[in-house]
């Protein structure tokens, strides 16, 4: 027998279903035909990382933040280079224009 490999939002669902309580834990297995302990574990989890969902310093917020501190340097690198680049291009381009 093969394993079948359930999505994400499916999981939730069935989590849902079973966090509701407004049927049992084998009439969900038999509707989705799951396993009950792992409906219970779905469950187990979900409750367990519910938490997460509502804190205010996600890791997907830190992890932009530094990002955006990364694009920052770069850019101010590349201002530098170009700025740079035009002062010492100047004396080429005055000599060019004369001819």
């Amino acid at each position: 027998m093969t394993r079948r490999k359930h999505s994400s939002s499916f999981k939730a669902q069935v989590a849902l279903e079973a966090i509701r309580g407004d049927s049992t834990v084998a009439e969900i297995a038999s509707k989705h035909q799951i396993h009950p302990g792992q409906i219970q574990a779905w469950k187990a989890e979900a409750l367990s990382k519910l938490s997460h969902v509502f804190e205010k310093d996600s890791g997907q917020g830190s992890c932009a933040d530094a990002q955006v501190a990364v694009l920052e340097r770069k850019v101010g690198q590349l201002t530098v280079e170009n700025d740079f680049l035009k002062k010492s291009w100047a004396p080429y381009a005055k000599r060019s224009d004369v001819r």
